[in-house]
């Protein structure tokens, strides 16, 4: 953290007067911290959660209002799609970097359970399929794939199943606010006050390291509060250029970030400042889809080696890790006339078009012989259904070879890619902030964007992921806080 601005902590002998005194103080009231504060407040804790901003859902309220969710919730049976929480949890285990056995076997666990609270805040999920390759749902259809579980070698590691539950709102952004609403409300039945345009600036800590509270501002007031557990869901640090520039440089060429302005890091700093160990920081979700239409994605995706590097079925942030990882970050995606198709809103721009392969190649700036062997390669075993080399699904495989070609530019820079950062602090099960030996800091809890949990890359992202562990892991920070406060009593895991 050289060089980031870390917030002193607070000793709690130094603080003579407290503006209030809690069980469970909640930082942040997106839909990590929301659900946190409902948890806690259901298990017999005060609760009060400070908020920076004017409203609630902060970064929540941009989504798009999916859910991963599996082990056969209602949507999946009404709809024919079989699941179960051990094939979810191989699937989970398979696309994580470093697979963190008791999260996933809990998320998939009580992931039925968590679909059914989820409704039980007061609207239903449509008992309705998409089964287009798309971003997201265009209407209200209330389940579709979004992430790689058809995606080879995935689709061979654990029986692929839908797990992308979008809320009933159409379009593509802005539908996670309505479980905000409905949280908000919920909040407001517990007598639970969220206290806006106050926010949390350092942490207070006793002589044994246990965070006992927090310094807050509003304004031009402040003060302190005291408080049994404090539960930091904050957001994370794409809008903070300086953690951008240490942690992800690549966030840092983008032309639009997927945040809100308090999506600044703060509370990742403030958890390192009484000790919590970073994880995952490096990563990030970025991505500019080529898809719709899913026509194109026949088409192949070649580096600047004029090589093949990636299945180009797959979901678009596990194609766009990829592109991250080649020369100058770039790529182009190929199409001949019999697969050419315009998107309605092209994040890819079409570069332009070409009567033969090695104008193209001449086009793009590439070796003419290499791109024409790997189109040849391509096409010979499309032709039988195949694709040795990424074992591309049936489905999208088909001959390139009916001139003219046109390309699509996907290299960073020139693509309009958007993304978000995916590392926080390293947590427990249950949300405790663990320092850098692996133990619980005292008092101190973890959910959504500034957690490290089950998002761990782009690469094995899907769409979904941050609401579905921001919701789950919130809960259990919540309940396990109430706990930690001698209010209520702590449930066993999973329940």
């Amino acid at each position: 953290m050289s060089g980031l601005d870390i917030p002193q902590t607070v000793n709690a002998s130094d603080v003579a007067d407290y503006s209030d005194t809690v069980d469970v103080l909640v930082v942040g009231a997106g839909i990590g911290g929301c659900c946190a504060a409902v948890e806690a407040a259901d298990h017999g804790a005060s609760v009060l959660v400070l908020e920076r901003s004017a409203a609630a859902g902060a970064t929540t309220c941009m989504a798009g209002g999916h859910f991963y969710l599996g082990g056969g919730t209602a949507v999946q049976r009404a709809t024919g799609h079989d699941d179960s929480a051990e094939e979810m949890a191989k699937y989970i285990t398979a696309v994580s970097r470093e697979p963190e056995p008791d999260k996933i076997d809990a998320y998939c666990a009580d992931s039925v359970a968590h679909f059914d609270w989820l409704e039980s805040l007061g609207f239903e999920f449509e008992r309705s399929y998409y089964p287009e390759k798309a971003v997201i749902q265009p209407q209200t259809q209330g389940l579709m794939y979004t992430g790689n579980e058809k995606v080879w070698p995935f689709a061979d590691q654990a029986v692929p199943a839908p797990r992308g539950h979008k809320v009933p709102v159409p379009g593509d952004t802005g539908g996670a606010g309505m479980v905000i609403d409905l949280l908000v409300e919920r909040l407001g039945e517990q007598s639970v006050e969220i206290r806006y345009e106050t926010g949390a600036r350092r942490l207070i800590v006793d002589d044994d390291g246990a965070v006992v509270g927090v310094h807050w501002k509003a304004g031009r007031e402040e003060g302190f509060i005291r408080a049994g557990a404090v539960v930091i869901a904050a957001g994370g640090f794409v809008m903070n250029p300086d953690m951008v520039a240490q942690y992800v440089p690549q966030l840092a060429e983008k032309p639009f970030t997927l945040g809100s302005t308090y999506d600044d890091g703060l509370g990742i700093r403030m958890g390192v400042s009484a000790g919590a160990h970073l994880k995952h920081m490096d990563q990030a979700f970025i991505t500019a889809p080529v898809y719709p239409p899913s026509i194109l994605l026949t088409g192949i995706v070649v580096n600047k080696e004029g090589k093949r590097f990636v299945a180009e079925d797959s979901y678009h942030s596990r194609t766009s890790g990829y592109v991250m990882d080649q020369t100058d970050r770039a790529a182009y995606l190929i199409v001949d006339e019999a697969h050419m198709e315009r998107p309605e809103f092209p994040l890819a721009p079409f570069i332009d078009g070409w009567e033969t392969v090695e104008e193209m190649a001449d086009g793009l700036g590439l070796d003419r012989a290499t791109l024409a062997a790997t189109l040849d390669r391509y096409n010979e075993y499309a032709a039988r259904g195949e694709d040795p080399d990424f074992h591309k699904s049936p489905e999208f495989l088909a001959p390139q070879d009916t001139g003219p070609w046109a390309a699509f530019d996907m290299s960073l820079g020139k693509a309009l890619y958007a993304g978000f950062t995916v590392g926080g602090m390293a947590t427990s099960v249950d949300g405790q902030v663990l320092a850098e030996d692996g133990a619980p800091i005292a008092g101190l809890y973890a959910a959504g964007a500034c957690a490290a949990n089950i998002a761990q890359d782009g690469k094995g992202y899907a769409s979904g992921t941050q609401l579905g562990e921001g919701s789950y892991f919130g809960r259990r920070a919540g309940r396990h806080a109430a706990g930690s406060s001698h209010v209520g009593e702590t449930l066993p895991a999973g329940k």
